[in-house]
């Protein structure tokens, strides 16, 4: 039997960990992506019992990317990567009149540049086979925009009209592209927040798990889920409907 795979990018912690480790239930070969934390990519490779391999590379830099996806079809040939779970991303908050342009930059290229650079060299592949999964991991913040966070509410808001495009562009070809917006979940990128305060405007009252967030990639990554394409599916206890 062939094996399956699945990349998912920003996979060493959190919501990427939770996703490999799911998928890999569902009996995938994981490709876990990480830039720098090769330790933390290890104890998720260690989770999906082995059942994958590190991929590191900078998904906002496009030579690096395609260099790494490259040499991986190359060791693998005859298969093809054929779910990509776009998860990297990182928050670098502040109100626009005082955010450092740099920090507007970075936040902007891992999520949205990342998106293109890792997806856009898959797709020849997903065509050829006529089947293919593109997940990409939005926000509460790009649908409703969060004070604070325009970077991030700009990149997140990109994320989802990308993935209603390129469902367009890809629907007849067997590739489904849909999007899942988390609210607050129980992460690194969540530790700092007053979650007594932010709890009480969540209608259920409490945080999400990382792996509520990874069930529903994983229908989505399911033949079951072909006939979906082009959602966002908000995962957010109702905080924002």
């Amino acid at each position: 039997m062939n094996s399956k795979y699945a990349l998912i990018t920003g996979g060493s912690r959190g919501i990427g960990r939770a996703v490999a480790v799911r998928l890999a239930q569902e009996g995938y070969q994981v490709i876990i992506n990480y830039a720098s934390n090769e330790q933390e990519a290890l104890k998720t490779l260690e989770l999906c019992h082995g059942q994958g391999e590190l991929l590191p590379f900078d998904v906002s830099d496009s030579q690096q990317v395609r260099t790494a996806l490259a040499d991986w079809q190359n060791k693998h040939e005859g298969a093809y990567i054929e779910v990509v779970v776009n998860n990297a991303g990182i928050r670098r908050d502040n109100v626009m009149a005082l955010m450092p342009e740099a920090d507007w930059h970075r936040v902007v290229a891992i999520s949205l540049d990342g998106f293109f650079n890792v997806t856009q060299p898959l797709l020849p592949a997903m065509q050829l086979h006529k089947f293919g999964r593109i997940i990409n991991m939005a926000s509460v913040s790009g649908l409703k925009g969060l004070p604070g966070q325009t970077n991030y509410s700009a990149a997140k808001g990109g994320i989802i009209a990308a993935t209603k495009a390129l469902a367009q562009e890809v629907a007849r070809r067997g590739i489904t592209v849909n999007a899942v917006a988390p609210g607050f979940i129980k992460t690194d990128m969540t530790e700092g927040l007053d979650e007594t305060v932010l709890r009480k405007q969540i209608p259920a009252q409490r945080f999400g798990t990382p792996e509520e967030v990874a069930h529903a990639v994983a229908f989505l990554a399911s033949r079951e889920a072909g006939y979906i394409t082009g959602n966002v599916i908000s995962i957010n206890g109702g905080l924002y409907t």
